[in-house]
């Protein structure tokens, strides 16, 4: 049976690989997957995905060498690279050794296309070495084109198959019940934006009647930034309770008395964004209003939390815009305009709509994995 070979970075890409790899399963019935990664937390995600005759592995160094090895040892049928991780003397190795290569999920911003004309000499002609690009929009693929990929299919996003985990909607679902209070989430916010976030929040806190402000829930991206964030949110004055307090992360633990009292939550823990975005009345997407280009507003989507966006979402522009046009997002030029957006949300009763237009949203672009695959079982028709 095919060896495929699909290589997911970290814990994003692996999450995002997941509908895609269930979608070649269907597809090629006994197939095995040999899935590799190059940061822990995509490792550990990964083996979840695993089953009888698949392998993991950590992502060789791009050397000649290494690559050589790695090859020869698993011998893939064919591989597949998510989104935008192409290394050239991996695609090199590959193409001489007869395997073909396939970018999934292909995404290229303007700002990365320009910084990788500068290194042109590499990436053109690594790019032209994978068999076939499968691009999220027509505007990744006229880039991608540009980078000197051929072919390129464009086939949509495989994000929007994900599906929020039912255990952990439900979760987030309790927490908000616990509460009683709205809960306006900050998710995924980056290094910078933390203090421009709490300085607008005390200046909302400042014109809402006492006793009716809604809870602010700040997720930071990293977690090597959780005790930043919580020392920032202390400087405030302000009481903040870790979700990694209530009890075991991953547990289905409520919040504590001491939770519920506090003046800021933290989410602290790893793998529960559905479970904040399922106890969120609407949210602020970090990486959006720092200079960064925002993250996805997909996940989002599908868990029905409609979202305030900053003005940087060049990472995910056309899925940005799409947010915007089906009423599952505003846009806002800061932190002061989006709390208060915010707020005007949380006050005009039109919520519930937003959430059913997240939803609507997150179904309509559904079915990229299935398109995906059958792209590329071609590759894979020879092998027994």
């Amino acid at each position: 049976m095919p060896v495929v070979w699909l290589h997911a970075v970290s814990l994003g890409e692996t999450r995002a690989a997941t509908p895609l790899i269930q979608a070649l399963r269907a597809s090629l019935p006994g197939m095995r997957l040999l899935l590799t990664h190059t940061t822990a937390t995509g490792r550990e995600a990964g083996q979840a995905l695993m089953t009888q005759g698949d392998a993991q592995a950590w992502l060789p160094f791009d050397t000649p060498g290494a690559v050589q090895r790695f090859l020869r040892h698993f011998r893939p049928d064919v591989g597949v690279l998510m989104e935008t991780e192409v290394w050239p003397n991996l695609v090199h190795g590959a193409r001489r050794q007869g395997i073909p290569m396939v970018l999934a999920n292909a995404r290229l911003s303007d700002k990365s296309l320009r910084q990788g004309e500068r290194f042109a000499s590499l990436l053109k002609p690594a790019a032209s070495a994978l068999s076939l690009t499968l691009a999220q929009t027509e505007g990744d693929a006229a880039r991608l084109l540009q980078m000197g990929a051929r072919p390129v299919e464009v086939m949509g996003n495989v994000k929007f198959d994900m599906t929020p985990p039912p255990a952990l909607l439900a979760r987030g679902r309790a927490w908000r019940q616990a509460l009683g209070r709205p809960i306006v989430l900050a998710a995924s916010t980056r290094e910078g934006e933390e203090p421009a976030l709490l300085a607008a929040w005390l200046k909302l806190l400042e014109g809402v009647p006492a006793g009716s402000a809604p809870r602010l829930l700040i997720v930071p991206r990293h977690p090597q930034r959780f005790d930043e964030v919580a020392s920032a949110i202390e400087s405030m004055g302000w009481r903040v309770s870790r979700r990694s307090t209530w009890g075991q992360a991953g547990r289905d633990d409520t919040p504590d008395a001491q939770a519920l009292s506090a003046d800021v939550w933290l989410g602290d823990s790893m793998g529960e964004m559905p479970a904040y975005y399922a106890c969120a009345d609407i949210g602020l997407l970090g990486g959006s209003f720092a200079p960064l280009g925002g993250q996805n507003l997909i996940e989002a989507a599908a868990c029905g939390c409609p979202l305030v966006l900053g003005p940087s979402t060049f990472n995910f522009a056309e899925a940005a815009e799409q947010g915007l046009a089906a009423g599952a997002a505003w846009r806002v030029a800061n932190f002061d305009e989006g709390c208060q957006r915010v707020w005007q949300a949380l006050q005009s009763g039109g919520l519930p709509a937003s959430r059913e237009a997240a939803l609507t949203f997150s179904a309509s672009h559904q079915g990229a994995a299935a398109r995906m695959a059958l792209a590329i079982n071609p590759f894979l028709r020879q092998v027994k």
